[in-house]
């Protein structure tokens, strides 16, 4: 990835905003589309985005901001996608897929399209017509939150070329910001969308009362999950151990940043799904994620107790209480 290829982040929530920072650590100009004008206005005004991060100061000077997502995609090269699976679709409905042709398209998204049970590459590879080869996908460990303040945070970085991945590193890198480059696309975008999954069903254990020996437990069978899945979705060389695998697994199922985790500390404390989706302000990807794994699997057949056992308390209406002491019977 050369310096003076023009990336663009698509999306203005708390990790589009983190990753607009880190852009402009190497990038002379960034581009960013925003949603609404209301946001723009006040992130030119005051260099700061007033919904998320709202501590962070951005060098407006070398930011291009725009709400007209088709002409942010005619000006970049690359496209960095970071807004909630859910609104994806809708957000790219009038988007002609010609204007993706010769583009870079790079997914920071952790969740599934709703209703289509599709991973964001897929939907991209897809419904666009983007080559594989054109397609990657960056994941954790990594809270937008540390990467604001500046904490040392780890990214993995994925492109079937191992040359592009390590190309696109460059853009991202700072003294702050370690990355690593691999070929497991796939592999690493459901690890996270899965690790979604899992960090509600940690949090359903801490609001149930449940401890740290319990979710020591709790977190090895996930982990264990993540490899059946993996490996029979597709079986290529990789190490579970890895931090892209195991360590945003940890990070997302134990810190207190992850919505994931906050969402099911609601549901273990008794709150209903429906209020509990409304009182959080931001997207818990894990709550669309396990709807679409639970019918993605219906295919592939993987032994998920601990993802079947979070789906049916979102989506069956199932008592916590009861699915997890019934899981705890399964554990090992």
């Amino acid at each position: 990835m050369q310096a003076e290829d023009r990336i663009a982040v698509i999306g203005s929530g708390s990790w589009g905003t983190a990753l607009v920072k880190l852009l402009l650590e190497n990038q002379s100009m960034v581009f960013w589309w925003v949603r609404q004008d209301s946001t723009l206005e006040h992130i030119r005004q005051f260099k700061k985005n007033p919904n998320y991060l709202s501590y962070l100061e951005l060098d407006v000077d070398r930011i291009r901001l725009s709400t007209d997502l088709t002409a942010v995609i005619q000006e970049a090269d690359t496209l960095i996608f970071a807004i909630p699976a859910a609104f994806l679709r809708e957000s790219l409905r009038e988007i002609d897929p010609s204007l993706f042709i010769g583009k870079t398209v790079v997914s920071a998204i952790k969740g599934m399209i709703p209703e289509m049970n599709l991973s964001v590459g897929s939907f991209l590879r897809e419904e666009y017509q983007i080559p594989s080869a054109q397609v990657g996908v960056i994941a954790g460990p990594c809270h937008s939150e540390e990467v604001a303040m500046e904490k040392l945070s780890f990214l993995t970085v994925a492109f079937e070329e191992q040359k592009k991945a390590e190309r696109f590193i460059h853009s991202l890198s700072s003294r702050y910001m370690r990355i690593n480059a691999t070929r497991d696309v796939n592999g690493i975008e459901y690890a996270a969308i899965l690790k979604n999954i899992f960090a509600i069903a940690h949090g359903i254990s801490i609001g149930l009362g449940y401890g740290d020996n319990f979710l020591s437990v709790l977190t090895v069978n996930c982990i264990q999950e993540v490899k059946r899945f993996l490996d029979r979705l597709n079986r290529i060389e990789r190490n579970i151990n890895d931090s892209v695998y195991t360590g945003d697994l940890i990070v997302t199922a134990y810190s207190r940043f992850s919505r994931n985790r906050i969402f099911g500390t609601m549901i273990g404390k008794g709150y209903s799904v429906a209020f509990t989706k409304m009182e959080m302000k931001m997207i818990a990807e894990g709550y669309f994620a396990s709807k679409g794994i639970h019918e993605l699997n219906r295919r592939l057949e993987v032994h998920m107790p601990v993802a079947e056992s979070v789906y049916n308390i979102l989506y069956e209406g199932h008592s916590p209480s009861q699915v997890m002491q019934v899981l705890s019977e399964r554990l090992h």
